[in-house]
């Protein structure tokens, strides 16, 4: 199976550059595409003011955040949850520049871009000249919205992995099953893969049978060397 890690940050701005900082980041692993269920998420303090403007995209405030683990706090359990495998993002280059300052602050290696699978990208070719924000997609998809009332990094990785699953076909592969009967399924799979087959043999009468109804036919071919 084929693991995979999606996540979101939330930030006190739009640059790390200037000085912006990681508040908030969010993860989900995937198994061949589809949510296993195991997540990822902290508050982070950023050890610097919050902007009026950044309140309102995502609710949090610098007083809300202080006393909150510090991104050094939590940095090793982050990267052995995304582990080695693809990172998936909405706008993936703006949450991978946030991340790759912050490990630059701790001397820390900057993640391979070779990992990442931006779902805007994925969004504009397959619907060009239309809006790919995530609430547009999820709108488009029919995914529910009604929790959305503010940027919230679990909850944005949650919708976007819906779409996320829009987007690879992935209702197709998961044939519409919930989460256990996906697992009841693959369950039945393994038992059913570790049985011993039972070679099926014919009695006699069976066997003349068979052969009487093969006379009937012209030119069968059982009988053709």
């Amino acid at each position: 199976m084929s693991r995979s890690v999606l996540f979101d940050t939330e930030t006190t701005g739009f640059d790390p550059l200037t000085g912006d900082r990681i508040l908030e980041i969010a993860a989900l692993e995937l198994f061949n595409d589809l949510p296993t269920g195991n997540t990822f998420h902290t508050l982070v303090d950023p050890c610097r003011d919050v902007p009026e403007e950044a309140t309102r995209v995502h609710g949090f405030t610098a007083e809300m955040l202080r006393g909150k683990p510090l991104f050094a706090d939590i940095v090793e359990d982050l990267l052995a949850f995304f582990g080695r495998d693809p990172l998936i993002a909405h706008n993936a280059p703006f949450d991978f520049n946030f991340l790759n300052a912050e490990f630059a602050r701790l001397g820390k290696p900057k993640l391979d871009p070779a990992r990442m699978i931006d779902t805007l990208v994925m969004a504009k070719a397959r619907f060009p000249g239309m809006p790919n924000s995530l609430d547009a997609l999820c709108r488009r998809f029919s995914i529910d919205l009604s929790q959305r009332t503010t940027h919230n990094a679990l909850l944005d990785c949650k919708l976007l992995a819906e779409v996320y699953i829009e987007l690879t076909g992935g209702r197709q592969r998961g044939l519409g099953l919930t989460e256990a009967e996906r697992a009841a399924a693959v369950a039945e799979y393994e038992h059913s893969a570790s049985r011993v087959p039972r070679p099926i043999m014919p009695d006699e009468a069976t066997l003349a049978a068979h052969e009487a109804f093969i006379d009937r036919l012209k030119d069968p071919v059982w009988r053709m060397e």
